[in-house]
């Protein structure tokens, strides 16, 4: 009969600081790596920023602390010096957290709050792991990438810009839900075409716009539309159909992009892991503020592979976007073929293999 193991013999868990706010893109997939670690001793908490996403994410299952950092605004300005002083507020916070936590490292996805963490952990002797999930990798990587332990990168595209840096493509990790058969809870017929409208998690008006110009026409041949529209449209529920089924938000995206059959959306880089898991053909209008146009890269990686159609939104008009639609409607062979190869840009082992890069340095 085996002996039990003493208490004072069992491994203690690694405490993780898990640096990740924003945008759906930053989130879910710091929220898929920290449940993959949380399985294997590791003891997770998050630092984040107030009255964004993770505020809403993520207390119910990890301790969160928030910082005051914001983001450089691209011209300078009197509110520059207030930026500057909160950035220097966060790196303090921050710093004196992974002390007084006895933290053995952090582990980031980017944006404007992995600067200070990045920073901390650094000037502690403390690993740190970033994930850059844009084909082109944005400002706080490209400036700080080389203080990190190891950088994973969601495109191989964005390597070249990386020069020097120890990188590895990993792909972009996904939520547990896209990795298995979700059932979708619509009232939608089996047998209906249905295209899912989709601008981020924070929505996109102008792509909104354009989308209900053009549903009578679809849904008069025969489309069901489901559009989520963010819960900022100002013509929310202006437009009514039986088979447009509109809503702010929808918690079950893994079921509904499994269930359609192509997509019109914006090209964020948590957006377009999904529609690759879930091999869903994807028509993609660029955000066209993104930083550095991040957003067309990321599209152009899922055309070139045909995978998807792109148009640019300022040079996008309803009667083009109409008949892209259109065009895809009537060609079922090349909805299927945008599938297949839509199927192919996936990593579905992303989440183990950012894990993996995690527990490597920082143990």
């Amino acid at each position: 009969m085996t002996s039990p193991i003493p208490p004072h013999s069992l491994p203690s868990p690694v405490r993780l600081l898990v640096a990740a706010s924003g945008t759906g893109g930053h989130l879910f997939p710091a929220i898929a790596v920290a449940q993959a670690l949380t399985e294997s001793s590791y003891e997770i908490e998050w630092l984040g920023v107030r009255d964004r996403l993770e505020t809403q994410l993520v207390p119910k299952t990890y301790p969160m602390h928030i910082i005051p950092v914001e983001g450089f605004q691209s011209k300078p300005s009197l509110k520059t010096l207030a930026i500057l002083g909160k950035f220097v507020l966060s790196f303090w916070q921050t710093r004196q957290l992974l002390k007084r936590g006895k933290f053995r490292g952090v582990a980031t996805t980017g944006g404007y709050i992995a600067a200070p963490a990045i920073l901390a952990a650094r000037s502690l002797g403390l690993p740190s792991v970033l994930h850059e999930s844009n084909a082109i990798p944005g400002k706080v990587t490209r400036f700080l990438s080389r203080w990190c332990s190891a950088v994973a990168l969601g495109f191989a595209a964005a390597q070249p810009y990386l020069p020097g840096v120890k990188t590895q493509v990993v792909g972009t990790p996904v939520r547990d839900g896209f990795l298995k058969v979700s059932p979708l809870d619509l009232d939608v017929p089996k047998e209906a075409l249905v295209a899912v409208v989709m601008g981020g998690s924070q929505g996109a008006r102008a792509l909104n716009r354009l989308v209900r110009q053009c549903a009578p026409l679809w849904l008069e041949k025969g489309l069901w539309i489901v559009h989520l529209t963010g819960d900022r449209d100002p013509d929310a529920q202006t437009f009514k159909h039986p088979h447009y089924l509109e809503k702010p938000f929808y918690d079950n995206m893994a079921g509904l992009l499994q269930r359609a059959d192509f997509a019109i959306s914006r090209s964020g880089a948590g957006t377009m892991t999904e529609l690759a898991i879930t091999g869903t053909p994807s028509v993609l209008v660029p955000f066209p503020y993104a930083a550095e146009d991040h957003q067309y890269y990321n599209a152009k990686y899922f055309v070139d592979g045909g995978a998807a159609r792109v148009f640019r939104e300022k040079e996008l008009s309803a009667a083009q976007l109409q008949e892209a639609v259109l065009d895809l409607m009537r060609s079922p062979q090349i909805l299927q073929h945008m599938a297949t190869q839509a199927k192919l840009l996936a990593v579905p082992d992303s989440t183990q293999q950012f894990a993996d890069i995690v527990r490597h340095y920082i143990r």
